[in-house]
């Protein structure tokens, strides 16, 4: 039995908290938590949509009861297809995250693994994601390939 399993409504404080983890440890971000009020509405409701374009698959903490050790989320997005996807699926990954207590026993990559095979069966052509240099070499090693596609961000 796999120790992965989709993530539950009930879920919803822990992702935030393993999202804040992944935010923590990113130089120079906005290392402030009161958004996560904010934003437990909007993913309890995204977990409680099991046909939406949204999923996050999870490892529950193995000592600490009710919290979670490892998380992976990801999205599926529309394009205008192309060679190699008509279809124009695309998945986003955008939270790979590990409880600094529990790294390195393959939580993040056995997430990662359920999440590829959740874009596989919604038909995604490819799947996106931004890699940290320490996160990298677990991506690459599942078939991941660096881009020359620049990146640029409008906030509002």
């Amino acid at each position: 039995m796999s120790l992965v399993r989709r993530a539950v409504p009930e879920d919803a404080e822990e992702l935030l908290r393993l999202r804040q983890v992944l935010i923590d440890s990113m130089a120079g971000a906005d290392t402030s938590t009161g958004w996560h009020a904010e934003s437990l509405a909007t993913v309890r409701g995204r977990l409680a949509d099991p046909d939406g374009g949204f999923a996050a698959f999870v490892v529950d903490h193995p000592e600490r009861p009710g919290a979670l050790g490892a998380l992976v989320a990801g999205t599926v997005e529309y394009r205008i297809g192309r060679p190699g996807n008509p279809h124009g699926r695309i998945g986003y990954v955008f939270s790979v995250a590990t409880d600094p207590g529990v790294r390195r026993r393959g939580y993040a990559r056995a997430c990662m693994e359920e999440l590829v095979v959740w874009f596989r069966e919604r038909g995604v052509g490819q799947i996106d994601l931004t890699a940290s240099p320490e996160a990298a070499p677990l991506y690459a090693s599942m078939g991941f390939v660096r881009t020359p596609d620049p990146l640029m961000r409008l906030k509002f």
